[in-house]
């Protein structure tokens, strides 16, 4: 059973910076799109950008500009550099495959501080 490990959340002020990495236990990210979503209390969980095994990426309206996700395949890892932080991007934080979702991690918590 493949497993997704989040890691390099925390304790950010406003308009600070955070790298997520996710790490997979098999070697799946080369033939999936990958995802990375978030979930804030008392909402639903959302996808905030994604990136396709060739490299092209999506990001929701949100965080357009400010976040950047990618990817190293032979590390069989994706990550989510996090720049001009706001508190509503306060969120857990989870990567999973776009389609098709394997288990879910425990996810990463990203707190921002206005």
């Amino acid at each position: 059973q493949v497993q997704l490990v989040e890691s390099g959340g925390g304790l950010v002020q406003a308009w600070g910076s955070l790298r997520l990495s996710c790490a997979a236990s098999g070697s799946i990210f080369s033939i999936n799109a990958m995802g990375w979503y978030r979930q804030a209390p008392g909402k639903q969980r959302e996808l905030v950008a994604s990136i396709t095994w060739g490299g092209s990426t999506s990001y929701a309206d949100s965080v357009k500009g400010r976040f950047a996700i990618s990817r190293d395949n032979a590390k069989n890892t994706v990550y989510l550099q996090m720049n001009s932080l706001k508190p509503e991007d306060t969120a857990v934080y989870y990567c999973n495959k776009v389609r098709n979702f394997l288990p879910w991690g425990q996810g990463t918590q990203v707190t921002v501080s206005s």
